[in-house]
């Protein structure tokens, strides 16, 4: 074989052509006689063209009329050529393999000339090898390089012969179309198709492992439908792939499937048997929109949004492909692709011809699993003031029953309208309602709110965890703007931090929230209370008792306007699922009303038995509620149980109760309206700079203690949620005889007392807020001085339950648990309030009443003699401290007695 036939075989391959063309002799290299003569062959009659060709000139431009000639006529002003654009060297003619080979290399240069730009020009997408003659087709060894460069094996020759092979360099060029159109053509598809096989095959880790080879394994062997693929790491590898499955979900994913599916049955190929589909789920989508920011642009586009789960139908199948069965003649129409949107059925039997009726053929007729949601906004989301706005969902295949109402879920899907003719009968015109298609869930418990913590918020959390007093910290940084009331405030802080639940087994859970009733005369700020956690806390849900039932609080069923079947809704307690439900006027619900949540604030599960629908729901939540006392006010001469219209199984189940009372108290009274008058003036919406500056000057700041600095709200909002969420301690370091000596006491005191029932769930209320404690403070693990400030938080809610003259005695019979972290000059300013107010009851029982004094006067030694039953022996350093002198007393030492100005 002579040389220009050895470059031929060298280039297209020597397997591909079984013998050389004809018109390439062994002995020649020179132009063949067809090739020179092709222009003499160009120029024929018009007659004699081909009708075809006629055809396609019509439309052109006539180049053989009559003056034909004259574009051939000599023109010598134009015949003039300047010299220095002449190139006189003698060029020899190129053979055929020189033809080839600079052919080849043209060819090489406008390849990478197109990846540049990142479009190629029009007739370089179709073939490499060049198409001027039929010979040139791609051989094999071309078909086998491309192969490879797509990810494709042997095994897919039969994919590769349907078709001839197309390739596109840029498939994010749409040339003109729309991205649906230019996605909807073959050649777009299958060049999808074999660039996400690539992908599949192809992405490795760090450590060089295929990913995607591990996920489908562990997916087939939990007999799954489905795997997940991370937006970001697709458009790290295709970019061109995840810009078009945003523009087009419908079109792209439905290639991506398929395509998934090739991949699956390659490994396994026998896992058709166990499910006909494979499904990919595009996951961790960037850019994340509010239900009520979805609009027009987003139509028919993959989106990522985040709600609550209030309502779900039941699992239903829905017509995938469908066959019908012609009455007449028995013919099987079909099959017939269904989609979302509309019906598709026969016009007529092309057998028989007739019109119908046309039935079902129920053998035939593929499923899928149907179900619709509808998600609701977050209620921790929305702006003051706004409605949460809702919107359906669709889920098909293996996302069914992923989901409860009550779950906070982040979903991933096509926004995508759906005819609905009850509008246009409403509004007088075309309107559509929109449905979300589902591609990808994740729920609230495989996702976090922490994850949204910069680095600098992660340290200052981390700062603030080692000051010495952030207890009285939190404390004082818990509704900042009401005064005093320490007690409520450290118990709705070990209510927001929470203790751990336990579930050994998945068999029975024990609950890890911790439960608060706040309880007491009106006008001290219980409703305030309730309506700064709805701020404060991670995730809440507030309601009152006489604007809430027993079903708008626990699950309620309706029948669903669109499909007219039974669906479950969720009412407050399980929206508020991993959260907090605030329940104000407590007192005021039904007895039928508080019964229903017996079980979710124990178990913390709803039941629901109705309309043939049975389910139990998660209400993982606290629950703080405020109650107003029988009459109005706390009789303090009463019990707790005559106090209030509560009965024993729904007091059992708080683990804290606060009663709080409104006290005359001179020195209190003052400094209250004192901090009252200073809120309303400092927070004025029209106080500028410059005069708030002169307020601070002339007024002095009330606090309780001047040397705690609050915590700002929105570090101490991080705080909590990072310590919910990442923070768990242990229980292996406690003293388990403390706490068991402690019930052994309490049990005894209650029986003789008769306040409140303390039963076994007083134990788990001190371990669950031992746990809080330590959650405060960022501990992995509880120690004995979290069990310590756990048993002081219960203990003050038993004493304060019992009438006034079991509550003094019962305070010094607890004293050793009571006094536990409480510095002696906080202790002996507690003695003297105590002091004033008995001597206050004296004066006034000697006067009937009507009593007018300037000054308070307690001797010494009463203080000294309370002092020593709580081990304080040295009072002379406590008359020179600042809280001794900012609650108005002073020492006399002549007459040694504590004054106190009225």
């Amino acid at each position: 074989m002579s040389e220009p036939d050895d470059v031929f075989d060298e280039i297209i391959g020597a397997d591909s052509l079984s013998s050389p063309p004809s018109h390439y002799s062994d002995a020649q290299d020179d132009v063949p006689e067809e090739v020179v003569n092709v222009s003499n062959r160009r120029r024929v009659d018009q007659d004699d063209v081909p009708m075809d060709r006629e055809e396609e000139d019509e439309e052109g431009e006539d180049l053989y009329g009559d003056n034909m000639s004259q574009d051939y006529r000599p023109i010598p002003e134009l015949d003039i050529y300047d010299a220095e654009d002449l190139d006189d060297r003698s060029v020899s003619e190129l053979s055929i393999s020189a033809r080839i080979q600079a052919e080849a290399g043209m060819r090489a240069r406008d390849r990478a000339e197109a990846r540049g730009t990142g479009r190629m020009r029009r007739g370089l997408e179709i073939f490499d090898a060049s198409s001027e003659s039929d010979t040139f087709r791609i051989s094999d060894v071309k078909k086998r390089r491309m192969m490879a460069a797509k990810g494709l094996s042997e095994k897919d020759d039969e994919f590769m012969d349907d078709e001839p092979m197309e390739s596109i360099e840029n498939i994010g060029d749409t040339r003109g179309l729309t991205v649906r159109e230019h996605v909807s053509l073959q050649i777009t598809r299958r060049e999808i198709h074999h660039r996400f096989k690539n992908f599949l095959r192809t992405h490795s880790d760090e450590k060089g492992r295929i990913v995607f080879k591990e996920i489908i394994r562990q997916m087939c062997e939990e007999n799954k439908q489905s795997f997940d693929v991370a937006y970001p790491v697709l458009a790290s590898e295709e970019s061109n792939l995840a810009f078009l499955v945003v523009e087009a979900p419908f079109e792209v994913l439905e290639i991506l499937n398929a395509a998934a599916k090739e991949v699956v049955l390659s490994i396994f190929p026998a896992y058709e048997r166990i499910v006909s589909e494979i499904a990919v789920r595009i996951s961790d989508l960037p850019l994340s929109e509010d239900i009520r920011s979805l609009r027009q642009c987003h139509l028919n586009q993959l989106i990522r949004t985040y709600g609550v789960v209030t309502s779900s139908t039941s699992v239903l199948p829905q017509l995938r492909v469908v066959k019908y069965d012609c009455n007449k003649c028995g013919y099987i129409l079909g099959p017939f692709v269904q989609n979302q949107d509309q019906e598709l059925k026969p016009g007529s039997c092309p057998e028989c011809q007739s019109l119908g009726p046309f039935t079902v053929n129920m053998q035939e007729t593929v499923y899928q699993n149907y179900q619709r949601i509808t998600i609701q906004e977050p209620p921790g989301r929305i702006s003051a003031g706004r409605i949460p706005r809702a919107e359906d969902v669709i889920l098909l295949g293996d996302l069914c029953d992923t989901c409860r109402p009550g779950d906070e879920i982040d979903i991933t899907g096509i926004y995508t309208h759906s005819y609905d003719g009850s509008l246009n009968i409403a509004n007088g015109f075309p309107v559509f309602s929109t449905v979300i298609v589902a591609n990808h869930i994740l729920k609230r418990d495989d996702w976090s709110f922490s994850g949204n913590l910069t680095d600098e918020d992660t340290k200052a959390i981390i700062k603030l965890s080692e000051d010495l007093r952030l207890s009285d910290r939190i404390i004082a940084s818990i509704s900042p703007s009401i005064y005093g009331h320490k007690d409520v405030k450290r118990a709705l802080a070990l209510a927001l931090f929470g203790g751990e639940s336990k579930n050994p087994g998945q068999k029975h859970r024990v609950r890890g929230d911790i439960n608060v009733l706040v309880c007491g005369d009106p006008g001290t700020a219980k409703s305030q209370f309730l309506k700064y956690l709805t701020k404060i806390a991670p995730r809440s849900v507030f309601t009152t008792g006489q604007g809430a039932s027993a079903v708008g609080l626990t699950a309620f069923v309706q029948k669903s306007p669109i499909t007219q079947e039974w669906c479950l809704e969720a009412g407050a307690l399980v929206l508020a699922d991993k959260g907090v439900c605030l329940i104000d006027e407590f007192d005021k619900m039904s007895e039928k009303d508080r019964t229903s949540i017996h079980e979710a604030m124990e178990q913390q599960s709803i039941s629901v038995s109705k309309a043939g629908i049975v389910a139990s729901l998660t209400a993982r939540c606290s629950v703080i509620a405020a109650a107003n006392p029988i009459g109005g006010r706390y009789d303090s001469s009463s019990p707790f149980s005559q106090n209030v219209d509560l009965t024993e199984p729904i007091i059992s189940r708080f683990d804290i109760i606060c009663v709080v009372r409104d006290i005359p108290d001179p020195d209190g009274d003052e400094r209250l309206a004192k901090f009252v008058v200073r809120s309303h003036v400092k927070h004025h919406p029209d106080m500028a700079g410059d005069e708030l500056s002169k307020l601070n000057q002339t007024m002095v700041e009330v606090y309780e203690d001047p040397e705690i600095e609050p915590i700002p709200q929105d570090l101490l909002k991080k705080y909590i949620m990072y310590a919910r969420e990442r923070i768990h301690p242990k229980l292996h370091q406690i003293d388990r005889e403390r706490i068991s000596r402690l019930y052994t006491e309490l049990r005894r005191e209650s029986l003789a007392t008769g306040s409140i029932p303390i039963t076994v769930r007083h134990i788990e209320g001190i371990i669950r807020c031992s746990e809080a404690h330590a959650k405060m403070h960022l501990r992995d693990v509880v120690t004995n001085d979290d069990v310590d400030m756990a048993i002081r938080v219960i203990l003050e809610s038993f004493v304060d339950t019992q009438k006034f003259t079991v509550m003094r005695s019962m305070r010094h019979t607890f004293s050793r648990y009571l006094t536990y972290k409480r510095t002696p000059e906080e202790l002996l300013l507690m003695l003297l309030k105590q002091l004033v107010h008995e001597q206050l009851v004296i004066l006034r029982g000697k006067s009937q009443g009507d009593i007018h004094l300037d000054e308070i006067t307690i001797p010494e030694r009463d203080l000294i003699v309370k002092a020593k039953e709580l081990r304080i022996f040295n009072v002379q350093q406590f008359y020179q401290k600042s809280i001794f002198k900012s609650h108005n007393f002073s020492y006399d030492a002549k007459r040694k007695v504590i004054v106190q100005k009225v």
